[in-house]
Order: C-alpha cells, then structure tokens, then sequence
C-alpha cells in the first residue's frame, strides 16, 4: 500500500475560510472610543440617482451628472454611464473609482472574450463578471450598477448590488436618490413602451432624484440600446440646473457700483500730508 502524504503543516494557517485578524483591533479601538467619548469614523455617503428600463425595442439608461464627497460638490457634469460592450453600458453609483475601474475591468474581459470566440457580448455573461467580483471583494468595492443591454436574446436590464446579489428586471433604479426615481417608474412604466415614451419616463425619474436627494443633481444623461445594435448615449439630454447668461452683463456690473450722488455728501476736506525724511525709519539689510 503506497503513503499518502499532505503538504499541510500544523502550524500554517487555512487559506479559506474566515479572517479574523483583525477582530482584536476592533475591540480595542471599540474600547478605547468608549472611554473617551470619541467617534468612531464613519464611512462617507455618496450620492447618485441611476435608473434602467425596458421598452419594446430596447434597453434606456439614465443617470444624474453629481459627484459628491461627503457634503461637498466635487464635480457638476460627472459621467456615470460607462461603456462595457458595443451593445451593452452600465450604470454606476457609489465611490466613482470602484465604479470606473470596475466597468474597465469587466470591458476589457468582454472584449478578449469576443476576440476569442468571434461572436457578440451577452448582457448575462457582463452580469456574471461582475457579480462575482464583487462577491469576492464582500462589499469593499462600491459599485451598485445598473446594467444595460440587448443581445440575441432581446433586451436585459439587471440591478447589481455591492455584494454581488443580482436581479433581473424590466425596470430599476439604484444611488440614493432611487426612492424618488421609482416612484415616476411605478406610476409611468408599462410593458411594450414606445422610445419617446421610455426616453421621456427615464428623464423625468432622474430629475426626480435630482430635485428630491441632495446627493444627485445638476444635469441628466441618457443611452438608447436597440435590439437592432444601435446606440444613442447623450451627455446632457436635459439640463434643468443650467445658470443662464446675463443679456447685458456690462449694465448688470454698473447697477452693482455706486455711482457719484449716490449718498448725500454734507462736507468734504482734504488737506494733504508732507513726508518728510523724519518719518522714514531706515533698517540695514540683514547679511
């Protein structure tokens, strides 16, 4: 009878399984914020109205263009719908940077596959990658996203989540200001829509992110996915916050500065002042 022998030593630790490294630091700082009346830091809320929806020749997308650190505006016109496939887009909320290198990662996968097997892109196959990159990072990464697109198994929306779960819908929305976009949805979507119809619904959810969660805002960008492989991404499809430009900018200046009358002047003296080289206080340079 030949011996079975294992690699494993006694002393290694598994390289599955649960990591509790870090359990005795939490209590720790858990402790020492008890005894000080500290704050533990918590982690930043983000903000981002993201929508996605079915009609009867394709696929709409929709998505606010604020990006927010904490309270703060970071950038007003920011692009949250991301390229994956020719036929496929994807929608991001969350930290911008999780959600811009993970649509990157996942795209190029897409593209080696179809350079491998010569054929199309399945919106099943993009929710596949990315649902298990995100289950395995546990939720480090966040992505929630919307994913898009029409293959030749017709049009798909999914709805993914940090964590990795997904769904398969005809309708979702995802960021903070979801609520507020899928009420317009429950109130305005029907099966079989027309595109003006679905561009229109999409456009009017998103401006009620953006007028309803202080986190979404400024302008709202739409993509159209056809079953017949065309696309239509529009920056700006609609811009309800956009200042508009003074007529007459020169007269509006004018108004602002105080012109000769203005006020009641009672007196006016002015008696000029001599300096002479006694009022000068003259210091040697330091060397």
């Amino acid at each position: 009878m030949s011996e079975i022998t294992s690699s494993f030593h006694p002393d290694s630790k598994p390289s599955g399984g649960f990591s509790f490294d870090n359990a005795h630091r939490n209590t720790m700082i858990e402790q020492a914020a008890a005894s000080s009346n500290a704050v533990l830091p918590m982690a930043t809320k983000t903000g981002t109205t993201i929508v996605g929806l079915v009609y009867k020749g394709g696929v709409v997308l929709g998505a606010d263009t604020r990006a927010t650190g904490g309270s703060e505006v970071a950038e007003k016109n920011c692009e949250k719908i991301h390229y994956m496939a020719p036929n496929i887009y994807c929608c991001g909320a969350g930290t911008a940077a999780d959600t811009e290198k993970t649509t990157e990662l996942i795209s190029s996968q897409l593209e080696l596959l179809r350079m491998n097997t010569g054929k199309e892109s399945r919106v099943v196959t993009a929710c596949t990658m990315l649902k298990r990159m995100l289950y395995r990072y546990q939720g480090h990464i966040s992505a929630a996203l919307v994913l898009g697109g029409c293959d030749i198994n017709g049009p798909h929306v999914y709805q993914i989540y940090p964590h990795g779960s997904t769904g398969k819908l005809p309708y979702t929305t995802m960021g903070s200001g979801s609520l507020a976009a899928m009420s317009v949805f429950e109130t305005g979507w029907t099966e079989d829509m027309e595109e003006e119809d679905a561009v229109k619904l999409v456009q009017r959810a998103i401006l009620a992110g953006v007028f309803n969660d202080l986190g979404s805002g400024s302008n709202c960008d739409t993509c159209v996915l056809r079953t017949d492989g065309t696309v239509q991404y529009t920056r700006g499809a609609v811009t309800p916050n956009e200042t508009q430009p003074l007529r007459d900018a020169i007269n509006h200046s004018d108004r602002l500065n105080m012109g000769p009358g203005t006020t009641v002047v009672l007196d006016t003296k002015f008696t000029p002042r001599k300096v002479s080289l006694d009022d000068v206080t003259v210091t040697e340079m330091e060397t």
